[in-house]
C-alpha cells in the first residue's frame, strides 16, 4: 500500500525513537530503484527515509 502526503501512519521501527507513534506523511521521495521513501512528522520531530515496510495506516 503506497502512502500519500498528509496520510496518518504508525511507524514500526524498533530502532527509531518514534516506534509505535502516529505521524503524518510530509514528503514522498522515489528512490532510483523505483521504491518510495517517506518523511514522517511527529509531535516532537520527524523521521526521514522511512520505507513503506515500516509504516502502517493509522485509524482516522
Amino acid at each position: 500500500m503506497a502512502f500519500e502526503e498528509d496520510d496518518s501512519v504508525i511507524l514500526r521501527d524498533e530502532h527509531s525513537e518514534y516506534d509505535g507513534e502516529v505521524g503524518t506523511i510530509e514528503q514522498v521521495v522515489e528512490t532510483m530503484f523505483g521504491d518510495e521513501n517517506y518523511t514522517v512528522s511527529f509531535e516532537d520531530g520527524q523521521e526521514a527515509g522511512v520505507s513503506e515496510d515500516n509504516l502502517e495506516a493509522a485509524e482516522e
